[in-house]
């Protein structure tokens, strides 16, 4: 990846980023800020936000918050109209899955 995580770091976020010694502290809350912000039944709570508040500032955490929601938001519009990574996500299981989008729209 040429201005950005190494595909080892990729690797292992999509693996498990919480014991990978690939990531600092910092990156891990990121992570799972990322997931409960994602996946249906998880939510930040109070005791998680506490440890944010450990870690970043106010500023950085609605930095975060928004960089994450405009994510899921493109994760969630894109794949209606086809838009593919153009070329910016190398991992083959996000190519395929994009071209199995595209497939079903033109069906």
């Amino acid at each position: 990846m040429q201005n950005g995580a190494s595909g080892d770091k990729v690797a292992a976020a999509l693996g498990d980023y919480r014991k990978s010694p690939l990531f600092s502290t910092r990156e891990r809350l990121t992570l799972e800020l990322a997931e409960r912000m994602t996946y249906t039944g998880k939510r930040v709570s109070e005791r998680f936000f506490k440890r944010l508040k450990n870690h970043f500032t106010d500023e950085e955490l609605v930095e975060l918050a928004a960089i994450i929601a405009l994510e899921n938001f493109r994760s969630k519009f894109n794949p209606v109209f086809a838009v593919e990574s153009q070329g910016f996500c190398p991992l083959p299981a996000v190519r395929e899955a994009s071209a199995a989008a595209a497939e079903r729209l033109k069906k």
